[in-house]
């Protein structure tokens, strides 16, 4: 199986490729926003030709010349991922203590604080809010990343899995997992009483480690080899199950989560994830 360098930018006919004159220009389904030449194996994109990219504000990644078909399963994180948003900041936000929880989520994410103890922590902020304050940001701030539904549909089409794992909570991925029709989601649990959240979590925590043994698990339920398997997120927690899958993602991610990933998707949105592929 060859290998190609994979380029995507929304207008990618605008873009100044002169840099890669040597290069062999290779199929492509994606002529709008792609371009794709045929390497050999082991070839690595000159620092000087990246520099020239990365100014362009390209995405790119040498990767096997493989079709989306080939694949069996897409894990994806919510939060800043599927979602623009932070779910936990934004109900915070209902409490006037959005800067406060933003700022320990942005150090968690970062991988500067440990997820489990900063988790428990931003939940106990919570505590006393009305439970219609979840409805509220779930209603009027939550958002679809860019790419999504072309991204589902795309794995409708070619029979991919899709399993949204997150670290926030279950009120938001049981209503995206409705809405969108994804075939898994899992999170954590808000505790309440009497209509107001109580700080505190139910169940099993899902944190790094639950994500990255739960793409192990569905995996194996589905019979798939690791390079079958795409994850896709933005932070340190992500870590863990973007190193699972044969193809890790990190998606506007945090600079510990972009290091650690095997692709890397920086200034597109999630359209980019599909069409890395033939």
């Amino acid at each position: 199986m060859s290998d190609h360098l994979v380029l995507q930018h929304s207008d990618i006919a605008r873009c100044d490729l002169s840099c890669l004159h040597a290069l062999r220009p290779s199929e492509n389904p994606f002529p709008d926003s792609v371009r794709r030449f045929a390497v050999n194996e082991g070839y690595a994109l000159p620092p000087e030709s990246a520099a020239v990219l990365d100014a362009q504000q390209i995405d790119y990644a040498v990767l096997p010349a493989l079709p989306f078909s080939a694949f069996g399963l897409v894990v994806s994180d919510m939060d800043s991922t599927l979602i623009t948003i932070e779910c936990i900041d934004e109900i915070a936000a209902q409490a006037g203590l959005k800067d406060q929880v933003a700022a320990i989520t942005e150090r968690s994410m970062r991988g500067e604080a440990d997820f489990r103890q900063s988790l428990y922590e931003r939940v106990a902020l919570l505590a006393g809010l009305p439970e219609a304050a979840l409805q509220k940001v779930y209603d009027e701030v939550l958002q679809l990343s860019p790419g999504v539904p072309y991204l589902l549909s795309e794995c409708k089409k070619h029979g991919v899995k899709f399993m949204l794992v997150s670290g926030g909570f279950t009120f938001f991925t049981d209503r995206l997992q409705t809405r969108l029709v994804l075939d898994y989601a899992f999170a954590n649990v808000l505790a309440s009483e009497n209509g107001r959240l109580t700080g505190r979590l139910n169940g099993t925590l899902i944190d790094a480690q639950a994500k990255a043994r739960l793409l192990r698990e569905y995996r194996s339920r589905l019979g798939l080899a690791a390079e079958q398997v795409i994850a896709v997120g933005d932070g340190a927690n992500d870590i863990p199950m973007l190193r699972e899958a044969g193809f890790g993602t990190a998606y506007r991610a945090k600079p510990k989560t972009r290091q650690a990933a095997r692709l890397r998707i920086s200034h597109n949105g999630l359209e980019a994830l599909r069409r890395w592929f033939l």
